[in-house]
C-alpha cells in the first residue's frame, strides 16, 4: 500500500471532512460487536459452557466474574500497545486495519465454539484464544480510532470538533445499546443459542473493518513519527504536556468512579429496594441502568445544539468549562441517590422514578465530561502523541473503577463499616470537592492546542508528505 497516494494532512475545508462518516460508521459497528459479545460472555461461561464430550460443564459464578474482569482489564491495558504502534511505527490507519483483522479472528473463534469441531477442541480453549485475540484487537484500536477522527480536522474546521466528537460518542452508545438488547436474547433463545449470540457481533466487526477500509481514500493518513515519537514524548515539552493533561485527568478519574457505580452493582442494589413499578410494567432492578445509553442518545444533540449555544451567550464555553459544569452536575445526581437512600433507611419504598431522575442528571454530566474529554485529549496532545494521550484518557476509565474497588476493599478489609447512606454521601462530597478544586486548577491551566498542519488543495497536489504541525 503506497503511502503517498493518500492525503497526509487535512484539506482546507470549512465543513465536515469526507473521511468522518467512515470512521464513525466503523466505530458504531465495532462497539455493537464489543458490547454485544461482552453482554453474553459472563452468562455463557456460567451457564452454557460445554466440555469436550458436549456435556454441560459451566464455570461457577465467581470464576465467570473473574475471567470477565480479566478480559476487560486486558482491553483497557492494551491501548498502550496500540498507541505505541500507531504513533511510533505504523500510523493510525494501518494499526486500526491490521488489529481489526485480529479482532475479527477473535470473534470468529468465539462463534465457532458451538460447532462440533469447536467442542472437540474444547470450548474453554477456544474461549481463551478468542478473548485473547479480541483483547489485542479491541484494546489496540481503542486509542487510535478517536485520534484518527481528530486527524481529519485542521484550523479551518476545528470549530466542528466538538460536534464531531459528540456524534462519535453517539455512535458508541447507539451500537452498544442495540447489541446489549439483541445478543442476550439470541443466547437465551434455543433457536439461536451461543453460535448466533457470538456470531452476530463477529459479523458486525467484519462490517466495521470493511467499512473502515472502504473509506481509505477519503481519510487523512498521518504517517507515524518513527523514533522521533520517543524523542518528543520524553522531551521537556512532551513531559510537561503530559503532566498538564494528567493534572486534568485526576478529576475526570473521580467522575468515572461515580459513573461506574451507576452502571454497576451499587445503583442496582439500591434499585432492588425501590418500587420498580413503572408505566404499567414491573422492572427488573438490573434493567434500570439501560436508561443511561438511551438518555445519552437523547442528550448529545440537545447539549450540542441547544444547551451549549444557550450557555455560550452568557459566557464563552471552553472545554475545561464544559468539564467543570459536568462535574458539578454529576455530583448533583448523587445528591438524589443519597436522598433515595435516606428514604429507604427510613423504611419507605420510594418510586424508581427518583433513580431515573438521578440517571437523567448523571447522563447530562456525562455528555459534558466524557465527550468534551475526548476533544480535550485530542487537541492538547502533540501531533506525534495523539494515540498515546488517548490511551492515557482510557486509563482514567480503568483507574476510576480501580478507585471504587480500593474504597470497597478499605471498607470490607479494614473493618470500616459504612452504611449505604454514608457510602453514597462520601462519593457525593468527593465529587463536589473534586469539582471545586478542578475549577481552581482550570483557572491556572495553560494549554496549547495542537492540530495537524493544514495544506491548501494546491499544496496537497504537489507535496503529499507529513508535516509535523505547529501548536496554535
Amino acid at each position: 500500500m503506497a503511502r503517498d497516494k493518500y492525503l497526509t494532512s487535512p484539506p482546507n475545508l470549512s465543513g465536515m471532512p469526507p473521511g468522518v462518516p467512515y470512521i464513525i460508521g466503523n466505530e458504531a459497528a465495532e462497539r455493537f460487536s464489543y458490547y454485544g459479545m461482552k453482554s453474553v460472555l459472563t452468562v455463557f461461561m456460567a451457564h452454557y459452557l460445554l466440555n469436550q464430550s458436549g456435556v454441560l460443564a459451566p464455570m461457577n459464578d465467581n470464576q465467570a466474574y473473574m475471567y470477565s474482569h480479566v478480559f476487560v482489564l486486558g482491553v483497557y491495558a492494551l491501548p498502550v500497545l496500540g498507541a505505541i504502534l500507531a504513533d511510533g511505527f505504523f500510523g493510525k490507519y494501518r494499526t486500526i486495519l491490521s488489529l481489526s483483522i485480529v479482532y475479527c479472528l477473535g470473534n470468529l473463534t468465539l462463534a465457532c465454539m458451538a460447532t462440533t469441531w469447536g467442542i472437540a477442541i474444547g470450548q474453554r480453549t477456544m474461549l481463551a484464544i478468542g478473548l485473547f485475540l479480541i483483547c489485542l484487537g479491541a484494546g489496540g484500536i481503542k486509542p487510535c480510532v478517536s485520534a484518527n477522527v481528530g486527524d481529519q480536522f485542521g484550523e479551518s474546521n476545528k470549530h466542528l470538533l466538538s460536534k464531531m466528537f459528540g456524534w462519535f460518542y453517539f455512535s458508541i452508545n447507539a451500537g452498544s445499546f442495540i447489541s446489549s438488547i439483541l445478543c442476550p436474547w439470541l443466547l437465551a433463545n434455543p433457536k439461536w443459542g451461543p453460535g448466533w449470540a457470538f456470531g452476530i457481533p463477529g459479523i458486525a466487526m467484519l462490517i466495521a473493518t470493511l467499512f473502515f477500509w472502504g473509506g481509505r481514500n477519503k481519510m487523512v493518513h498521518v504517517p507515524p513519527a518513527g523514533l522521533s515519537y520517543l524523542k518528543e514524548t520524553f522531551s521537556k515539552e512532551g513531559l510537561i504536556t503530559l503532566g498538564r493533561i494528567a493534572m486534568v485527568y485526576v478529576f475526570i478519574l473521580v467522575f468515572w468512579a461515580l459513573w461506574g457505580m451507576s452502571n454497576g452493582v451499587e445503583w442496582t442494589l439500591q434499585a432492588e429496594k425501590m418500587d420498580l413499578h413503572w408505566m404499567g410494567m414491573n422492572l427488573i432492578a438490573a434493567q434500570v441502568q439501560t436508561a443511561n445509553p438511551i438518555l445519552i442518545l437523547i442528550f448529545i444533540p440537545i447539549v450540542n445544539y441547544l444547551i451549549y449555544p444557550a450557555i455560550d451567550k452568557i459566557f464563552p464555553l471552553t472545554p475545561l468549562r464544559k468539564i467543570g459544569i459536568g462535574l458539578f452536575i454529576t455530583a448533583l445526581s448523587f445528591v438524589v441517590i443519597v436522598w433515595i437512600q435516606s428514604q429507604i433507611d427510613a423504611g419507605m419504598k420510594p418510586s424508581i422514578n427518583w433513580q431515573l431522575l438521578a440517571y437523567v442528571i448523571l447522563t447530562l454530566g456525562e455528555a459534558m465530561v466524557s465527550i468534551t474529554g475526548l476533544e480535550f485529549s485530542y487537541t492538547q496532545a502533540p501531533n506525534s502523541m495523539k494515540s498515546s494521550v488517548m490511551a492515557l484518557w482510557l486509563l482514567t476509565v480503568a483507574s476510576g473503577e480501580g478507585f471504587v474497588a480500593l474504597v470497597n476493599k478499605w471498607i470490607l478489609g479494614g473493618g470500616h463499616k459504612l452504611s449505604a447512606y454514608q457510602y453514597f454521601s462520601f462519593f457525593t462530597w468527593l465529587m463536589f470537592g473534586a469539582a471545586i478544586v478542578f475549577v481552581i486548577v482550570a483557572c491556572f491551566y495553560k494549554g496549547r492546542t495542537y492540530l495537524q498542519t493544514q495544506l491548501t488543495p494546491d499544496e496537497i497536489a504537489t507535496e503529499p508528505i507529513l508535516h509535523s504541525g505547529t501548536p496554535s
